[in-house]
């Protein structure tokens, strides 16, 4: 096997042991305490918080900046696809020829979605003063990784340069915000906990 497999392959091993760590510290803590008496239906907030509460119709920075929020839905998409591919390239597994050129379309057009996100984060001064280091280089790492996946998906498959970028990935990803992916879930069932409790989620036009 050659050597930026095992890079690879040891980057895999790093992330994955280090999502798990973390999914376990989560995991570990448990529901917060609460002081307040309990006015609501928990099950049914948490419901909410995966689902209606993520409506962009209810979300002020979404509704307000649609062309934003609709890149990063693509983006995140892509994103997913990338990793699905990547396992397939990993593995070896068979991709039928007609179907690369549109998962390369794709992968493509997810990668557009991620410059035009960093190039608004660059130009705009509100974001940029929000910014720091990792919101760049997460940005970066992912929208090459995608990129990386389109041209191999577009060349007959992955080389040396691939494999590297996604192994920076990889080493990258339980370093910086990236590791989102863990505590998104933990996110949303907390905030649904919270509100759940209080009575506050669902809306009481959504309740049955």
């Amino acid at each position: 096997m050659t050597w930026y497999l095992w890079l690879v392959i040891v980057a895999l091993s790093v992330c994955t042991v280090s999502c798990l760590y973390h999914f376990y510290r989560i995991v570990s803590l448990g529901n917060p305490p609460e002081y307040a008496r309990k006015a609501g239906h928990i099950g049914k907030a948490v419901r909410y918080s995966f689902t209606g509460a993520m409506s962009p119709r209810n979300k002020e920075s979404a509704y307000l900046h649609m062309p934003t929020y609709t890149a990063g839905i693509i983006y995140h998409l892509g994103t997913f696809l990338s990793i699905a591919l990547f396992f397939a390239f990993l593995l070896r597994l068979f991709i039928p020829g007609w179907i690369s050129p549109v998962l390369a379309i794709l992968s493509g057009l997810s990668a557009i979605s991620g410059i035009a996100i960093l190039v608004k984060r660059i130009s705009i001064y509100q974001l940029r003063s929000l910014s720091n280091p990792d919101d760049y280089i997460s940005n970066i790492l992912v929208t090459a990784f995608q990129a990386a996946t389109s041209f191999a998906l577009f060349y007959g498959g992955p080389g040396i340069s691939y494999f590297i970028i996604t192994a920076l990935l990889l080493f990258y990803f339980p370093l910086g915000k990236l590791k989102h992916a863990v505590y998104f879930f933990a996110a949303r069932y907390h905030l649904g906990y919270f509100y759940g409790w209080r009575g506050v989620w669902p809306p009481r036009s959504m309740r049955k």
